[in-house]
Order: C-alpha cells, then sequence, then structure tokens
C-alpha cells in the first residue's frame, strides 16, 4: 500500500513545484570561518544519529489512543457532538488528530530539508554552508521517521495544510538568501519545537515520547544556527529592510496561530468548516496551545534583532509578548538534557535485561550440575 492509499484525503498530485529564484553563491574562502558557527558545525557532525537504531520500533502503539490524549484536549469535548460519540467514535477521532499533527510535522520536516539544501545553494559563507549541510541531513532523517510512525503505527496521513503549504511556499519562493532562515529556521522550526514539547512532555507513550524528544535535541541546535547566522546579518540591515523581514514575521505568525487548529480533522467526521473554526476557536486547550506555540518564537525573533514598534504590537495583540524574555538557551538545552536521559534510561534497561539473561543462564547451568552429575556438558 502506498502513502497515496493512506490519505484521508488525496491530493491531486504526489508533486509539488515551487518556482525557485535566487543565486548559488561559492566561497573561494576555505579557511576564515566563525568559531562559534564551526563549534556548532563540529557538533552536528558527532551528534548525527541513525533513526532505525536508536528509536525502539518493536514497541506498540493503539492507533485509536496514540499519544494517551485526554478527553479534554479534543476540540469536541463537551460539544453536541461528543455526547453522541461512542467509546470507537472517541479512539477514530485520536487517531486523526495524531495522524493530522504528526503529517504536518512530516511535510514541514521535508520543507525543513529543502530549505536546508537551499541555505547550502545560497548562503554566502562556507562555515554556515557546512552546518546547514549537517542540518539537510537531520531533516531528513526527521522526515524518514514521522514517516515510518504514520506509515506502520497509525496507517493514516493528512495532506499538508494550505497555510502550512502557503508559508513554506512563500519561505521558498523569496530571492533573498536569508528568507529560508527566517521562514523555517525561526518560524516554521520554532512552531515545531513547540507543538514537539507540548507532546512530549505530555504523552505517556514511550515510542512516540522517543521520536519527539529525539528530533528536538536536533532541532534545539538548528535554531541556535538560525540565531547565529540571521543576528549577525540583521545588524547590517537598514530599518527599512528591518522593517519588511519584520512584516513577514507578522503574516507568519497570524497565519499559523489562526489556522493550524485541524479543522481538517473535524470535516471529516461530517461538522461542516464554519462550525469546525467555531468550535476550535471555543477550545480552550488550542487556546493554552496557541500561545504555547510562540515560546520558542517570540525569544528567538526578539535576538536576532527584529523587535519593532509593529512587531511588538502584534504579539501584545496575540498575548505574547512577555514571551520575549523567555531563555532561549536554556529550554534548548533542557531539549537536550531529556533526550540523553532517555537515552541513560534506555540503555540502563537494556544492561539490566543483559545481566539477568546471564545470571538466568548461569543458574539453569548449576541446575543442570546437579541433576546430572559427573554427566560432562556440551561444549
Amino acid at each position: 500500500m502506498s502513502t497515496y492509499d493512506r490519505y484521508t484525503n488525496a491530493p491531486e498530485s504526489l508533486h509539488w513545484q515551487v518556482p525557485a529564484s535566487g543565486a548559488a553563491r561559492f566561497s573561494w574562502e576555505y579557511e576564515d570561518g566563525r568559531d562559534r558557527l564551526l563549534a556548532l558545525y563540529q557538533k552536528g557532525k558527532d551528534k548525527q544519529w541513525d533513526g532505525t537504531k536508536r528509536i525502539d520500533w518493536d514497541l506498540e502503539v493503539d492507533p485509536y489512543d496514540p499519544l494517551g490524549t485526554p478527553d479534554e484536549a479534543l476540540t469536541l469535548y463537551g460539544s453536541r457532538h461528543w455526547a453522541k460519540f461512542t467509546e470507537k467514535d472517541k479512539g477514530e477521532l485520536r487517531k486523526h488528530y495524531t495522524s493530522w499533527q504528526f503529517s504536518q510535522f512530516l511535510h514541514g520536516e521535508q520543507g525543513a530539508m529543502v530549505c536546508a539544501a537551499r541555505i547550502v545553494e545560497s548562503v554566502p559563507d562556507l562555515d554556515a554552508k557546512f552546518y546547514s549541510a549537517t542540518q539537510t541531513m537531520d531533516e531528513a532523517r526527521h522526515a524518514e521517521i514521522y514517516g515510518r510512525f504514520l506509515h506502520e503505527k497509525i496507517g493514516m496521513l493528512y495532506p499538508v495544510n494550505d497555510n502550512l503549504q502557503g508559508l513554506l511556499g512563500d519561505t521558498l519562493r523569496d530571492s533573498r538568501w536569508d528568507m529560508p532562515y527566517l521562514g523555517m529556521q525561526v518560524l516554521i522550526e520554532g512552531l515545531a519545537l513547540a507543538a514537539f514539547g507540548l507532546l512530549r512532555d505530555t504523552t505517556d507513550k514511550p515510542l512516540p515520547k522517543q521520536i519527539l524528544a529525539y528530533v528536538m535535541q536536533d532541532e534545539a541546535r538548528h535554531v541556535a544556527f538560525g540565531r547565529m547566522a540571521l543576528r549577525d546579518y540583521y545588524k547590517e540591515l537598514s530599518d527599512a529592510e528591518l522593517r519588511e523581514r519584520e512584516e513577514f514575521v507578522i503574516e507568519g505568525c497570524y497565519l499559523m496561530r489562526d489556522r493550524l487548529s485541524g479543522v481538517e480533522v473535524l470535516e471529516n467526521f461530517g461538522i461542516p468548516k464554519q462550525e469546525a473554526a467555531e468550535l476550535s476557536e471555543q477550545s480552550e486547550y488550542l487556546q493554552l496551545f496557541r500561545k504555547l506555540l510562540f515560546s520558542r518564537i517570540v525569544p528567538c525573533v526578539k535576538d536576532i534583532g527584529l523587535w519593532g514598534e509593529r512587531l511588538q504590537q502584534a504579539y501584545l495583540d496575540m498575548g505574547v509578548f512577555e514571551l520575549g524574555d523567555a531563555n532561549l538557551d536554556l529550554l534548548m538545552s533542557e531539549d537536550e538534557e531529556i533526550a540523553e536521559q532517555l537515552d541513560r534510561e534506555r540503555f540502563a534497561a537494556e544492561e539490566k535485561a543483559r545481566v539477568t539473561e546471564v545470571e538466568e543462564a548461569i543458574a539453569d547451568g548449576a541446575q543442570d550440575s546437579q541433576a546430572f552429575p559427573g554427566v560432562p556438558r556440551r561444549s
């Protein structure tokens, strides 16, 4: 069965072509580079991992409760539709929501892979090209992992959200070399990191928790890369050029806040689009989720130097202005530590299982010796 057969609503075409503009830039300076970016490049090489081996794909997943989502987190909870739902219906709803969320993660990771490749092509500095090459590999691994989870454990995919696709298209069509950084590293990756983190910290299911934690460990480096590169570059831009980028950020933030709500899921349950949108607006969980979505974006935008009056007003309007003072470095270090702690716990459990297996073998051997004294054992 192909991916096309697993889509809830199959896209018209399995391919999407985005006309790209801009120059491919070469650098003939092979020795000079920013120490902090080269150090990040070294870390990117050291931290490469294999999703087939690091993740325990033998863990079972119930497709009708993949994340252990509480009823209160579902948009339909408490509505007139919820009262008619059987337990089977609720399981289907959980399956669809997880499929929708992880499908958008998957499509976003493919977009990140393409944007990282664009950065390799267009960024003028070789140190940035080096790091972005490692990020391209990271994003390929993430797309592979999310795709495998959806195909093997959920068995269902959703097409890319129209607004996510629009933001990806705007990012890729812009000829300025810094726009893939701004659109992908800051906006899309920032939104994704917040969504990953919310699910990672609330799910009690080991497989999705592993996936989210390990992906976030990589993403912490990617956001650091975008901050370094853009902070340096934006110091050189005029006020007019900075305002253009702030307008892009404002539009992208409103777009993602207002449109990434899973209305498509409710439509698949027969709920009209307008009512689905209204139910989403009324959901307390979704309101909290939207605010948390900006926990990684606002401090990053402020850090790279995009903090004009109009942008600040937009964040006040969204109710997320205070997030600008969040400690982004602390958040990123916590992402890395959570992934490393999962590794330690998993390796400790595997080591304990190996020790138990050896002890049981020794005990079995001792029992054989007592039961058959004088009988030589086969080697």
